[in-house]
């Protein structure tokens, strides 16, 4: 199923029909927010384990 510009035009104006400029800009602008807040616990989780891993170190076995 190979789409040419034609077809993914075609797409995209019965898209902007449907749900309108402003709906699309909002989607866009919310999904945006999604993935940088996504990004963000991505990079927390590691800081807490680096934090975790420094705070408790490990007892020498006997």
């Amino acid at each position: 199923m190979n789409l040419g510009p034609t077809e993914l035009f075609i797409i995209l104006v019965i898209v902007l029909l449907l749900f309108g400029a402003n709906r699309i800009a909002r989607l866009g602008g919310e999904m945006g927010s999604a993935i940088r807040e996504f990004r963000r616990g991505l990079q927390g989780d590691d800081d807490q384990k680096t934090n975790q891993k420094q705070d408790d170190p490990q007892q020498p076995s006997a």
